[in-house]
């Protein structure tokens, strides 16, 4: 993990140098200076800007997880949840941490669903009996939570709004679209690759 993180931090580091590099050599090292002021102004506002929308969704995802309204949901979601995770049992904290994670992704909250998906890893591990391999299940929900389908973009709405968009929901039925697409393919990708490893090695445990 420490590793992966430094070499992330050394292709920024890098990219930056270069950047900078190439001003310098064409005689533009203004136009950087202006460019990175301009970037945090605008980041700064475009933040400030969505803290009441992110406000708004996640007091939504609140009240409804304490009204028990993730209860209801996980409960019209269990023949999926159940398909989908077999080896998970119905009443297990982690398929509740699930439903909430691929609630928040489907609202757009992806800084709400982060820490939802963390939770249902944890909980999903302590039902991995090979504590060094993840399971069918923690790559399953990997898979999903990586490309939920998402019904309402709260987030990127929020950002089109701060920009200036005219229309910044125009963007909702192409994000459904290309969501149901790419979740699609991740548990079919998930399925055919889960039934390849287990062909090829029988008795072997994941």
């Amino acid at each position: 993990m420490e590793v992966r993180l430094l070499l992330v931090n050394l292709i920024w580091l890098f990219l930056l140098l270069t950047g900078i590099l190439v001003a310098g050599i064409n005689g533009n090292v203004e136009v950087v200076t202006k460019a990175s002021l301009e970037a945090a102004k605008n980041s700064v506002q475009i933040a400030i800007e969505l803290v009441g929308i992110m406000a708004l969704w996640l007091g939504i995802m609140r009240v409804a997880e304490k009204a028990g309204i993730i209860r209801l949901i996980a409960y019209f979601l269990r023949p999926v949840t159940g398909f989908l995770f077999p080896s998970v049992p119905k009443d297990h904290p982690a398929m509740a941490s699930i439903v909430m994670n691929i609630s928040a992704n489907m609202l757009g909250l992806g800084n709400a669903a982060t820490p939802l998906g963390l939770k249902a890893m944890k909980e999903l591990q302590h039902l991995n009996d090979n504590k060094d391999t993840a399971s069918d299940a923690m790559c399953t929900f990997l898979a999903l939570n990586t490309s939920c389908i998402t019904l309402i973009p709260a987030t990127i709405i929020g950002v089109r709004a701060a920009a200036g968009s005219l229309d910044p929901t125009s963007i909702v039925g192409t994000t459904i679209f290309a969501t149901v697409c790419a979740t699609t393919a991740a548990v079919v990708s998930d399925r055919l690759f889960r039934a390849q490893w287990y062909g090829k090695n029988r008795g072997r445990t994941p």
